[in-house]
């Protein structure tokens, strides 16, 4: 995440010749089980964070699912906002491989952490997890990058599959933790949960143990460079790690809601003007670039606000009012889960194949992130149609409404989320990008802790009703598809400001 000096461009390092597996080099397939593992392990305790959270420490009371919520939204907001730091410190402190290690070891602790009946060790472990994940999830996707030479036309190619290893472990992980919790040491109705935190801590140490043993087939890609090599820094920073990272992210998850907002908001103005004056110092064209991000990144916050209902909102909807019975059998909640990675999966590549068939027609940046918001929205129509005029008496609403809502929300992030990274990496002054990258991950901080506190809204006081969602919904619907045809207007003036960028 670090940029390169004003007025040079490192040399970058020579790639190894690697055996290849189907075409691909062979570490390819160790990152792509590391990465699988921790997928396994962060998203197998989505589903049950706040069902948890509310029998745990909040009674079983419907009023404990709006701080509940607020947690869970707190908390994925920081895993963005971590995530900030650890560019810095592998690039500048112990490397990339160690990164990646110690991040894996603080995050299968901190998933150990959460299996105590204590509030104060389950948001320590919280916190433990938020910095562990800085160390480790942004640097394992740019080992990937750095397997393939500049200009190689296996690499998107690459990052698809280890993608793939994303969406496969996210699958698996609430249909494995939730038989774990309900099936093999509970019940449907008496869960055991910590067996998803036990479950996803086990998951976790199989990343760390698959990267340990597998690293050296990376051939040297990753290691500590000069001056880096001494056991102290990983000491060291994993004594930051512990005695200012954890302190400062469980005061954060402590706090709140609001009061958040307002930090990671503070957080994300101060490098936004950091990034708008250099661009005015670079001339008219930087400037009107960087305008263009900005304005882009305040769609994104909208975007993520109203998709990452899914493990807070959505979990109470299919709970509380989605009708998921078939005869003597009950579509377990957690599956819903894996919705979105069934629909990426099958859908990435017929949008992939129609965005190139659709040739000079392809929509532009900023028309894809005004389709993304749009298709969210429409996935809050139909929950607002389904909660005025499909409720049946026992006060539920069909099963394929939801499903379809995961379902149309993954479409609305395939046309928004892949794009994201890269337009931030094309706009950003050369001087800056690092900063630009993390103005990226603010966005979403900032729409993942709106997402916990609309949640909370829905559930209001007294917990999810058909009257509360419905009012929170219609809400959420106009306010993406009014965003997004508001991106779709000004989109010529902001394709005009990028400057020929696509």
């Amino acid at each position: 995440m670090s940029a390169a000096a004003p007025n040079s461009e490192p040399t970058p390092a020579p790639v190894p010749e690697f055996k290849t597996i189907l075409g691909h080099p062979k570490p390819l397939w160790m990152l792509f089980m590391a990465e699988f593992w921790e997928r396994f392990a962060f998203y197998g305790i989505r589903w049950a964070m706040v069902l948890y959270i509310v029998a745990q420490f909040q009674g079983g009371l419907a009023s404990g699912e709006k701080p509940a919520a607020e947690l869970y939204g707190a908390y994925l907001a920081l895993v963005y906002a971590g995530a900030i730091f650890g560019g810095y410190v592998a690039d500048k402190l112990v490397g990339f491989q160690r990164s990646i290690l110690l991040g894996a070891l603080f995050m299968a602790i901190g998933l150990f952490m959460l299996v105590s009946p204590s509030e104060v060790i389950f948001k320590l472990g919280l916190a433990t997890i938020i910095v562990g994940n800085g160390l480790f999830k942004p640097i394992i996707s740019t080992m990937v990058g750095k397997l393939y030479v500049q200009g190689d036309a296996r690499r998107d190619a690459g990052f698809t599959i280890f993608y793939m290893g994303i969406n496969i472990g996210a699958l698996l992980a609430p249909v494995i933790t939730g038989a774990l919790a309900k099936m093999v040491f509970g019940t449907e109705q008496d869960p055991h949960y910590q067996w998803v935190f036990i479950a996803s801590g086990i998951g976790m140490v199989a990343s760390l143990i698959w990267f340990w043993f597998g690293r050296a087939q990376l051939k040297g890609i990753g290691l500590p460079e000069e001056g880096q090599k001494s056991l102290g820094r990983v000491g060291l920073v994993a004594a930051l790690g512990l005695l200012i990272g954890i302190p400062v992210f469980y005061f954060l998850l402590t706090i709140d809601a609001n009061a958040l907002q307002a930090i990671l908001m503070a957080l994300f103005i101060v490098p936004a003007l950091m990034l708008l004056v250099e661009g005015i110092r670079s001339g008219s064209v930087a400037r009107d670039k960087v305008i263009a991000m900005l304005v882009i990144f305040v769609f994104n916050v909208l975007f993520w606000m109203f998709f990452e209902q899914a493990g807070s909102s959505f979990t109470f909807l299919a709970d509380k009012i989605v009708n998921r019975e078939f005869g003597s059998w009950t579509f377990p909640l957690e599956w819903f889960q894996s919705v979105n990675s069934v629909a990426i999966i099958v859908c990435a590549p017929i949008m992939a194949w129609m965005w190139v068939k659709m040739g000079k027609a392809n929509p532009s940046i900023p028309r894809k992130f005004g389709l993304g918001l749009i298709f969210n929205g429409l996935a809050f129509l139909l929950l607002m149609v389904a909660l005025s005029s499909m409720v049946n008496d026992a006060g539920k609403i069909p099963f394929w409404t939801l499903f379809a809502v995961y379902v149309i929300q993954s479409i609305g992030e395939l046309c928004l989320s892949p794009i994201g990274l890269s337009m931030t990496t094309k706009l950003a002054p050369t001087r800056l990008a690092g900063m630009a990258m993390g103005c990226w991950f603010l966005s979403i901080a900032i729409g993942n802790n709106l997402a916990g506190i609309f949640a909370g809204k829905v559930s209001g006081e007294g917990g999810m009703t058909v009257a509360s969602a419905q009012s929170g919904y219609t809400f959420g619907f106009w306010a993406l598809v009014g965003s997004g045809v508001v991106l779709f207007l000004v989109a010529p003036l902001i394709n005009k400001l990028m400057h020929g960028v696509k």
